[in-house]
């Protein structure tokens, strides 16, 4: 599978949104939504009115990134605001984990799981066959501009060595840091998909660093 990538739109241009998102179309894989609600983590970011924005222009998946309390709440919103991919942090859910992916799934989405970087990459493990997709948070969530966490590999790697042996498919995402210098070495590790924001939308040419991180294996 060729490594897919994922810009965050936390970075992009708000006063031009249209204009970014249309530039997406054309080089990304997916637009990637950090949903803050300022309790879980201590910024806001944005809601369901700019995710309905984007869904009428957007060509390629949506993939939202709950960080945020209770987030069983919101998939329901998420769903008729167009996301195809939502994820939630297990720290979030607790107990509630394994019902809150088959909520998501239910809902015709596909269903991801997120740990911070303090979080065992172990504690994921049990909800393998119930996730779609798992996220690894290589900073930690709240924040953009953060410097990668290179321990991070190991984390992928393990996960994704875990997966082999169950035989199971469920994809590996990776948010936060991600540029081209390390991009092959998060594909090497395991990583399916590399959420990318300042080191894309701060580029002089986002369309290349995008195929630059693309093609850094």
């Amino acid at each position: 599978m060729q490594l897919q990538v994922a810009p965050s739109i936390l970075s992009a241009d708000f006063a031009n949104l249209g204009r970014d998102i249309r530039m997406l179309n054309r080089s990304a894989d997916i637009i990637h939504f950090d949903v803050m609600d300022g309790s879980f983590v201590p910024n806001i970011s944005f809601g369901f009115p700019v995710m309905k924005a984007v869904a009428e222009i957007a060509k390629i998946p949506m993939d939202a990134h709950l960080m945020v309390v209770n987030p069983h709440k919101w998939f329901e919103s998420c769903a008729k605001s167009g996301v195809s991919m939502l994820s939630f942090h297990l720290e979030a859910a607790g107990r509630k984990t394994s019902g809150n992916l088959a909520a998501i799934r239910s809902l015709g989405m596909k269903a991801g799981l997120v740990i911070n970087p303090d979080i065992p990459v172990q504690r994921l493990f049990p909800y393998i066959g119930k996730a779609d997709y798992f996220l690894i948070m290589s900073v930690f969530a709240g924040f953009g501009g953060q410097k990668f966490i290179y321990e991070s590999l190991d984390r992928v790697a393990a996960l994704k060595a875990e997966l082999e042996a169950r035989g199971d498919a469920a994809l590996i995402e990776v948010d936060g840091g991600v540029n081209a210098s390390n991009a092959a070495a998060l594909a090497a590790a395991g990583a399916d998909i590399l959420v990318a924001g300042s080191s894309v939308f701060s580029a002089k040419d986002p369309e290349a660093a995008i195929a630059s991180i693309r093609n850094a294996q």
